[in-house]
C-alpha cells in the first residue's frame, strides 16, 4: 500500500517519534512508581496521554531553538535531549540532576538544549518567551522562542501581556497551548468565556490554529509550518493542541472531577498504540521492532532510576553555588 506517512518523514525519523513518545511515557510511569516510593518528593505532575504534542512540536523545531515550558516538562526536556537518567536524578534530588539537584520536578533546564526552563509559576514562562525572542531577533540569529503552556494559564495576565508585545514588536514566538481541557480541576468551559482558546489571538491581531494533540504527525506538520512563518515574518503565532492528560493534575489529585467514561474514552485516543497501528498498517514497522522499541525504553528508564538512586546528595555548601551568572 502507499505510505500517506513516508510522504511526510523517512522511516527513521517516524521511528524517532515512536521511539521518543515510548520513552516519555515509561519515564513518566516509572516516575509515578518513584514516587509512590518516597523517592521524589514534592509537586510531581505526569504528561501521560500528551507526549505526541512535546515529539511532535519539537520535531518540527530547529535545533537552536528555543524551548519554554511549564511544570510537566519531563517529556519536553528528554525530547529535546536531556539525559533520562541527569532527568531522573533531578527529580530525585541528587548531585548528577540537570539543574545539580536543585530544581527538581519542576525546573528542569539546560541552556546547552536552548531548553530554558520549566515554570512552577502559572504564566511564568511568557514573558520569558518573549524576552528570548527579542533577544533573538535583535542579534539577528534567526531562531525562535517556542513556548509550550497549558489552557489554565490563559486566563493569566501573563499571557495577554505577552502577545500583546510579541505582536507589538513583532518578535519571532510560536504559542503552544497544550488544552489538556483542565486547569488543576477546572474544565476550560467552566473557567473561560471563550474555551477556543486559539481565537483569543483576534484581539491581538496574531494568527492562530487548533491541531489534534494526539497526533503526532499532525502536530508536527502544524508546529514545523509555524515556526517557519514565524521565522520567516518575525511575527508570533499560536497553535492549540486539543489532547488530554490520563492521570490527575499532580500525583497528589484523585482526580474525582472527571467521569471514568471521559478518561476511558481519551484512553481509546492513546496517541502511541494509534501511531503503532499506523506504523504496521503502512509498513514502516512490524509489531516485533516497535516491541523491541518499547523494551529498550524500559531498559533505558530502569538505567536512568538506577543512576539516580545511586548518585550522591549535594554537599551542604552547595547551596551558595549558582546563585549568580
Amino acid at each position: 500500500m502507499e505510505s500517506k506517512l513516508r510522504a511526510i518523514l523517512s522511516d527513521a525519523e517516524l521511528l524517532r517519534m515512536y521511539e521518543q513518545m515510548v520513552l516519555s511515557r515509561e519515564f513518566e510511569e516509572s516516575c509515578a512508581e518513584q514516587y509512590t516510593k518516597g523517592h521524589i518528593t514534592g509537586f510531581l505532575h505526569l504528561y501521560s496521554g500528551q507526549e505526541a504534542v512535546a515529539v511532535g512540536a519539537t520535531a518540527g523545531l530547529h535545533r537552536e531553538d528555543y524551548i519554554l515550558s511549564a511544570y510537566r516538562e519531563h517529556a519536553q526536556a528528554i525530547v529535546r535531549g536531556a539525559e533520562p537518567r541527569r532527568v531522573m536524578a533531578e527529580l530525585f534530588g541528587k548531585r548528577t540532576g540537570i539543574c545539580k539537584g536543585k530544581g527538581g520536578s519542576m525546573h528542569l533546564f539546560d541552556p546547552n538544549l536552548s531548553f530554558m526552563g520549566g515554570y512552577a509559576i502559572v504564566g511564568g514562562q511568557f514573558p520569558i518567551a518573549v524576552g528570548l525572542a527579542f533577544a533573538a531577533k535583535y542579534r539577528k540569529e534567526g531562531r525562535i522562542a517556542a513556548c509550550f503552556f497549558g489552557d489554565g494559564a490563559v486566563n493569566q495576565g501573563t499571557f495577554h501581556e505577552s502577545l500583546n508585545w510579541a505582536r507589538l514588536w513583532e518578535l519571532p514566538a510560536l504559542f503552544i497551548c497544550e488544552n489538556n481541557h483542565y486547569g488543576i480541576g477546572t474544565s476550560v468551559a467552566r473557567a473561560s468565556a471563550l474555551p477556543d482558546i486559539h481565537r483569543r489571538t483576534c484581539g491581538y491581531d496574531i494568527p492562530s490554529e487548533r491541531v489534534y494533540g494526539m497526533d503526532v504527525v499532525a502536530v508536527y506538520e502544524a508546529v514545523k509550518w509555524a515556526a517557519e512563518w514565524v521565522r520567516e515574518h518575525n511575527r508570533p503565532y499560536l497553535i492549540e493542541a486539543i489532547t488530554y492528560r490520563f492521570r490527575g493534575h499532580s500525583m497528589a489529585d484523585p482526580g474525582k472531577y472527571r467521569s471514568l467514561a471521559e478518561v476511558e474514552l481519551w484512553k481509546s485516543r492513546d496517541p502511541i498504540p494509534a501511531f503503532a497501528n499506523r506504523l504496521v498498517e503502512e509498513e514502516i514497522a512490524t509489531e516485533a521492532q516497535l516491541e523491541g522499541i518499547r523494551q529498550q525504553a524500559l531498559v533505558t528508564v530502569a538505567e536512568a532510576v538506577a543512576f539516580a538512586e545511586e548518585s550522591p546528595w549535594p554537599e551542604d555548601g552547595e547551596v551558595w553555588e549558582d546563585i549568580y551568572v
